[in-house]
Formats: structure tokens, sequence, C-alpha cells
């Protein structure tokens, strides 16, 4: 049986030695070198969870109109006043200037922002949009970080206007 035992494993290091990179130097289908391991030898490589998309931070911050909600990277956050539910009424050249506030995983409430008023709603494309107290919130494409320059701007049928603490527009 012992030699049975010995013969069995010679042809698994010789099937072993034949696959994979040959940089060793040894012939295709010949003896691992001693020193060599073979996958039998080293430990099985270990799984790790899939990741967890982390969502969008939105935070409060001061501006020109009192405390305010801006994303992590300090970007102003607007409301659309012509939307009066969760569904968001911006696509289009609409989109293209105030885009949405998208988020890959739940959104996160940063410093001074109230976690019961995050919620999201699916775009039509497929996107989930960050919601404030039910409002789908907005980017103005020309602001730069830490600004907000389009507060109380009439466009694509209604009004924008940046968000206070509370989810109520800035006045």
């Amino acid at each position: 049986m012992s030699r049975f035992l010995t013969a069995a494993a010679a042809v698994a290091a010789l099937a072993i030695a034949g696959c994979g990179d040959d940089s060793s130097g040894a012939a295709s289908g010949g003896a691992a070198p001693a020193t060599e391991t073979t996958a039998a030898d080293e430990p099985a490589p270990a799984t790790s969870p899939q990741p967890v998309a982390v969502g969008t931070t939105v935070k409060v911050a001061d501006s020109d109109y009192g405390s305010i909600l801006f994303d992590d990277t300090d970007q102003a956050i607007y409301l659309f006043g012509k939307e009066s539910a969760a569904k968001s009424e911006c696509y289009g050249e609409c989109a293209d200037a105030w885009p949405p506030v998208l988020t890959e995983g739940a959104p996160q409430a940063g410093a001074g922002a109230d976690p019961a008023l995050l919620g999201t709603t699916k775009r039509d494309d497929g996107s989930t949009q960050v919601t404030y107290n039910g409002h789908p919130l907005y980017y103005y494409v020309d602001d730069p970080k830490g600004e907000v320059l389009c507060h109380d701007v009439s466009e694509f049928g209604g009004l924008w206007l940046v968000v206070k603490p509370n989810g109520e527009a800035a006045a």
C-alpha cells in the first residue's frame, strides 16, 4: 500500500509542476525543485466579504444663507421647488445644469445632518438619488466648492434653493 501512496504522490507532483508559469527553469512535466512548494502545501486563500458600498455623505456647513447642506467634498446642495414629492422631475438639460446628488449605498449623515431625514429615490435611468426630508437633492454644475452661486434662481419651471438642516429651503 505504501508503494501506491508514493507513486500517487509522485504523479501529483508531476501534474502540479506542469501547470502555470515555467519561470523556475524546470522542463515542462519535470519534477519541481525541492525548495518549491506545491499548491497542496500552501494555505487556501482567505475569502473576504464583498465591500459594502458607502453612500454619499450629507453634512451641514455655514454659508451666506446660514447653515445649509453640503456633501463631503463641500459642494452645496439644492432642492427644486417644483418637486412636491420624492420623485425627481429634473432630467435632460435640467440635470445637465443641476446634476442630481447620487449615491452608491445608503446615504450617510455627516456633521449636523439628521439621519432620519435622509433617503433615496430611483431615477428613470436606474441610478439612486439622495433625498432629504422627502426632497430630491441636486448640485449646481458651476458652483465652486464651499460656495453658493444659484440660490433662489428660477430655472426649468421652478426655484432652486439651498437646504437648511431641518430639510426646508433657505429663505
